[in-house]
């Protein structure tokens, strides 16, 4: 199955948990370049079939929350959008394949993963090897 066929069920409310969960890896190294955003607004495109009408927007609303409330505070909030703990792999699988894009998962990368596995109540053991996996 692939990741866009996982995503058809989801609603609004959860393709905008994925996508700031997506976001907040793109952005875990604390830079967000150009040119990560433009990768960033392709593999979300890709990912979600262009299903989300103002991307630049969430992401702005995002941005701010992020800012306003810190990343312990948006991980509860993806998580309490994404009840079902597939959902919450499927989109943790998803920020893992952007960050290990470049073919490198680097230690602020990894930091993140492991604080949203834990907030998303995943297993570290699982999260890492999805890390490893991606790695490769």
């Amino acid at each position: 199955m692939s990741t866009a066929s996982t995503l058809q069920g989801f609603d609004t409310s959860r393709l905008e948990a994925v996508i700031e969960l997506l976001y907040l890896a793109a952005a875990a190294d604390e830079e967000f370049s150009d040119e990560e955003r433009a990768h960033f607004r392709t593999s979300v495109e890709s990912l979600t079939d262009h299903a989300v009408d103002d991307l630049d927007g969430l992401v702005s609303r995002v941005a701010v929350a992020l800012q306003a409330e810190g990343r312990d505070a948006r991980l509860a909030a993806v998580k309490a959008r994404l009840p079902d703990p597939k959902m919450r792999e499927v989109a943790l699988q998803m920020a893992i394949r952007l960050m290990a894009v470049d073919g490198v998962v680097r230690t602020a990368e990894r930091s993140l993963i492991m604080e949203a596995a834990e907030a998303l109540e995943i297993d570290g053991d699982r999260a890492a090897d999805m890390v490893a996996r991606a790695g490769h």
